[in-house]
């Protein structure tokens, strides 16, 4: 393979890899579930290529919509973690005092 197709196929297979991720987020977000932990860590962990070069100009669109897809799924996740502390926070308000807390009932009405 000639070093200009090895380098455009070392971008294909990062955008490849990219998308994979992507996509599993998206799924989980559809799917409304948490993903499980390790697999949270390992998309936390990820560190891009060093040595790929500048993009190919025939990858340009494709990675443009594939960096629209990353932005909408992080603002996705974001809105779902405040919606999840959200309602967190209304079934904490629903439970019961705790035994150490004085409550008051009015007797007299």
């Amino acid at each position: 393979m000639t070093d200009g197709r090895a380098w455009a196929a070392s971008w294909v297979s990062a955008l490849d890899a990219l998308e994979l991720d992507v996509a599993w987020v998206e799924s989980a977000l559809r799917a409304a579930h948490l993903p499980p932990a390790d697999e949270v860590a390992r998309l936390a962990a990820w560190v891009p290529p060093a040595d790929l070069g500048p993009l190919p100009a025939d990858l340009v669109v494709r990675a443009t919509a594939l960096l629209d897809r990353q932005t909408h799924a992080a603002r996705a996740t974001v809105e779902a973690i405040t919606r999840s502390r959200r309602h967190v926070a209304a079934l904490d308000a629903l439970r019961p005092h705790r035994g150490d807390v004085a409550v008051y009932v009015d007797t007299q009405a």
